[in-house]
């Protein structure tokens, strides 16, 4: 099993075995300095067939989505992943649903960008080829779909999709409010009051007779991710020809590892982010800037 956890790169990878992409040891090969040349990167990449991007929050931060990480990354007075874990639901399941609601009513607000869509066209163009073009994501808000991208696979969830806690059913949501209850709550201020739901007010499961309880369907801090997606997740990374990383920090397992992993094969990397990494120094392309500037040339045909 594999659990998200939010540790260093670097900081023990023997906590995390390079099985996760193939049996044998990964030797990773470090580069002085990584290429920033866009002419250099598009030779590259139109060589490749088989394509990986490996994308965090930084790209749903350029469409108004809050990453909750670093400077700012409080709601109200809360660090947010204190509230993203399976012991505060059951502590305070309405405390934990006033921070999800927010959340869903802030995406549902929001559009993809020129990043997203970057990645959605040149997709298109991979698979009308015949070729495979993956996209591995560990944002739960949908962009990349509503972008028109194809077979995301979600390693922490979505937002959008709900798990009864009594007998375990998940289904699409996309109700605003997801509720009656929620209804012009969790504002992030931090002198905002909690609303102190009851927990039959709550989102309830309509499956049959149930009723039990619904949680989000992500992936909390200290949960395994699920196993057909990683195993999926692997399988493209093992094939891949060109691996496109952006919007992460690279910092929160296990998807910190794959693309260092990747590299250490020889297959070219390339890195999108507002800034360097703990593994910029191991791949072979860093762009620094907005992946709304820079992903549109350089995914263009």
């Amino acid at each position: 099993m594999f659990r998200r956890a939010g540790v260093v790169l670097g900081s023990c990878l023997r906590n995390h075995p390079a099985q996760l992409l193939r049996p044998t040891p990964v030797t990773i090969t470090m580069t002085t300095q990584p290429i920033s040349d866009m002419s250099e990167f598009r030779e590259e990449f139109s060589k490749a067939r088989h394509v990986v991007v490996l994308s965090g929050a930084g790209i749903s931060a350029e469409s108004g989505i809050p990453t909750f990480r670093g400077a700012g990354g409080m709601w109200r007075s809360w660090v947010a992943q204190d509230l993203a874990t399976p012991t505060a639901f059951y502590k305070n399941p309405s405390l934990v649903w006033e921070f999800y609601s927010y959340r869903r009513e802030v995406v549902l607000k929001s559009r993809p960008n020129a990043g997203h869509k970057a990645i959605a066209d040149c997709q298109k163009r991979f698979l009308e080829n015949g070729w495979t073009f993956d996209v591995v994501t560990q944002n739960i808000d949908g962009l990349h779909q509503a972008a028109g991208a194809a077979g995301v696979l979600e390693l922490h969830g979505s937002l959008f999709k709900t798990r009864c806690t009594k007998c375990g059913h998940e289904r699409m949501n996309r109700s605003s409010p997801i509720c009656e209850s929620l209804a012009g709550k969790g504002a992030p201020d931090p002198d905002a009051k909690d609303a102190k739901i009851p927990e039959q007010d709550l989102p309830r499961c309509e499956e049959g007779h149930c009723r039990g309880l619904l949680r989000p369907a992500v992936v909390w801090f200290g949960e395994s991710l699920d196993g057909d997606v990683m195993e999926t997740a692997t399988t493209a990374l093992g094939r891949c020809d060109f691996c496109i990383v952006v919007g992460t920090s690279s910092v929160v397992y296990p998807a910190a590892m794959f693309a260092p992993q990747v590299a250490g094969r020889g297959v070219p990397v390339a890195e999108f982010n507002l800034e360097s990494t703990p593994a910029t120094s191991q791949f072979g392309y860093h762009f620094e800037g907005k992946a709304g500037d820079f992903l549109p040339p350089a995914l263009a045909p």
